[in-house]
Order: structure tokens, then sequence, then C-alpha cells
């Protein structure tokens, strides 16, 4: 299946504009590929104002989020895979979602004649059982 990490940033990217807020996501600006103005990141992050008004050519892709803005007035190209978005919320209120790392389901494991691995079969509970479901609280 897709992650559903996209899917979700832009839902509570839409959803945060519909309440008359300001969409912010938190980056981790040591993740690979990431290109994200280096001045402003403080501990490996950065956090990105994506309104409208900040940003131009916002794309919120499945694979990544991109726009051009300018930081201190220096024009940048803001590339983000999708994986390095840690939290997407409203300035105004601290109301949105953080992901944790553990989000993505890990790949499959298959062995060269294409069937599941014996390890991919226990990590699913048994052959042709699903896994363990989680929640994840949102605040």
């Amino acid at each position: 299946m897709n992650s559903t990490r996209p899917y979700l940033i832009r839902a509570f990217y839409e959803w945060i504009v519909d309440s008359d807020c300001t969409p912010h996501i938190v980056v981790n600006a040591e993740a690979k590929d990431v290109m994200v103005p280096r001045d402003f990141v403080e501990g490996g992050q950065i956090v990105l104002n994506i309104s409208m008004p900040a940003v131009q050519d916002l794309a919120l892709n499945n694979d990544a989020v991109s726009f051009k803005a300018r930081f201190s007035g220096v024009p940048h190209e803001v590339y983000v895979p999708i994986n390095a978005v840690m939290a997407i919320y409203a300035r105004e209120n601290g109301r949105g979602m953080v992901f944790s790392e553990d989000d993505e389901p890990p790949p499959s494991e298959e062995t060269q004649d294409g069937t599941k691995s014996e390890k991919d079969e226990k990590s699913k509970g048994g052959k042709g059982g699903k896994g363990k479901a989680h929640l994840t609280v949102v605040k």
C-alpha cells in the first residue's frame, strides 16, 4: 500500500487553511535529499511556513513537498521528501499532526523465486495473517 503520510499532510493543510490559520511543517533537515536554507536549521530541524502568501508554486505530492520562498529576502527553492516531514500544524493554535519515524511499513523482503521471506511472514503474524494494528494519538 502507499504511504498515508502525503495524504494526511494534504488533508491537514486543507483543514488548516480552511480554518483561516497558517500551515507550518517541521522538517528533518538532515534527511536524505532535503533542500532547505541551511542558515535557518536549528537542532537538525527547520520549521517552514507553507501558506500561500509565504510560498510560490507549492506542490504537496506523494513524494515530496516543494516550493519557492524567500528567506531574509533571498529566494530559495525548497524540496522536502515526504519522509522528512515530521509534523504539520497551525501556527495560531498548534493543532495538527506529528509523524513518527515508524509510520512507514518496512519494505517487503522477497526471496529469489518472488515469494515472501519467512521473516516477512512472521512479521505479519504467520502465513496469510495481518500485522498488528496500531493507532497514533493526535493531540
